[in-house]
């Protein structure tokens, strides 16, 4: 039996060209290599699953190429990768600025990547501050952390940051759909438009929902399999309960809210949700406007019929009530009350002449 491979190991980028989401950083880098302006001291920092280690690899890769016919060659002897998560201390420093001055045996430079560097002890930090302001002429260090602001300002002053920013939505998604070819899966396009909303902006996070998916549902990927197996309220729960507010069934309401709740949904999550279905219906309501909506083919249809059958001055106090709502959950005591509370004034909005009595539910 052949071993799997993760989606996210199998598809790692190995050209800056293949990077996905990131084409600010990687065409500054390509053109720093070609006009030989590349600084010796580099930090990368960003969300997870964004691509800063694997961009730290094809520019270690890319500098050693020059004078080499072999376009493969990976230049493994001249990189080296330093977890600074359990690598942390002033020895682990020490024993790294000792390998620094002894020069490349092949190619022309040595590279060390430091991961997580923000781990570092402060002891650790110090060490290393003299060897990053004047390293040796064949050593570039190249920083990667999440979380910048736990860096000392001294280490930050003598790099040149690289702000890596979050995959957005389109960039997923048109990436999974490559993978999804080359696996010879079938999608739905709201399928993997869900799987790039979930990853929440990283990469990695996506392909490996991808690869649960696909496990779950085989080589057809459909909306309805993907909501199943993330267990995530998709829009249509959200347009049936948008249908029953505007019709002013409020039992009706109830029981559907009820029944969210049964299936295991987080009651803070699903009130959440509204408010922001209720947002995105109001960008549909004018094409100026209808680029701010993130969703799939099939969902953006279904919006922009929902939209033409609520008012602007609905969607505007159906939200301000929702985000309320939102604000209250967690110093609410009766928490399920409080959300029905506000189901009920969103369904009564539009209720002509008497509001609804309660007696009548």
């Amino acid at each position: 039996m052949e071993q799997f491979v993760v989606s996210a190991r199998k598809y790692r980028p190995q050209t800056f060209i293949d990077v996905v989401g990131q084409q600010a950083i990687t065409n500054t880098l390509l053109n720093a290599i070609e006009n030989n302006h590349l600084a010796q001291a580099l930090l990368f920092t960003g969300p997870r699953g964004v691509g800063k280690t694997t961009c730290a690899r094809i520019l270690a890769r890319k500098i050693n190429q020059p004078g080499y016919d072999d376009p493969n060659e990976d230049f493994a002897f001249n990189v080296f990768e330093l977890d600074a998560a359990s690598n942390n201390s002033v020895d682990d420093i020490r024993n790294l600025i000792d390998q620094v001055r002894i020069p490349p045996q092949t190619g022309q430079y040595k590279v060390y990547i430091i991961d997580e560097v923000h781990m570092l002890s402060s002891a650790a930090f110090n060490a290393f501050l003299k060897t990053l302001e004047e390293p040796p002429k064949h050593a570039i260090f190249i920083l990667a952390t999440t979380e910048k602001h736990k860096i000392i300002p001294t280490i930050l002053s003598r790099c040149q940051i690289f702000d890596f920013k979050r995959i957005t939505v389109k960039d997923a998604k048109e990436h999974l759909a490559y993978v999804a070819e080359n696996q010879g899966v079938q999608y739905e396009d709201d399928a993997l438009h869900i799987i790039a909303q979930k990853a929440d902006g990283a990469m990695r996070d996506a392909l490996s929902i991808f690869d649960r998916v696909v496990s779950y549902c085989g080589t057809n990927l459909t909306r309805q399999a993907v909501t199943e197996n993330l267990n995530v309220l998709d829009y249509e729960s959200y347009i049936n309960i948008t249908n029953l507010i505007l019709a002013n069934k409020l039992p009706e309401l109830l029981m559907a809210f009820n029944d969210i709740l049964a299936r295991g949904f987080d009651a803070h999550h699903f009130i959440q949700g509204l408010a922001s279905h209720f947002r995105d219906l109001l960008v549909c309501k004018n094409p100026a406007t209808l680029t701010l909506l993130e969703a799939g083919e099939q969902a953006q249809k279904m919006y922009g019929e929902q939209a033409q059958k609520c008012s602007q001055e609905f969607l505007l106090k159906a939200i301000e009530l929702a985000n309320d709502t939102d604000l209250k959950y967690k110093v609410s005591q009766n928490q399920r009350l409080l959300i029905e509370l506000c189901l009920m004034q969103l369904g009564s909005i539009t209720f002509d002449g008497e509001k609804k009595k309660l007696t009548d539910i």
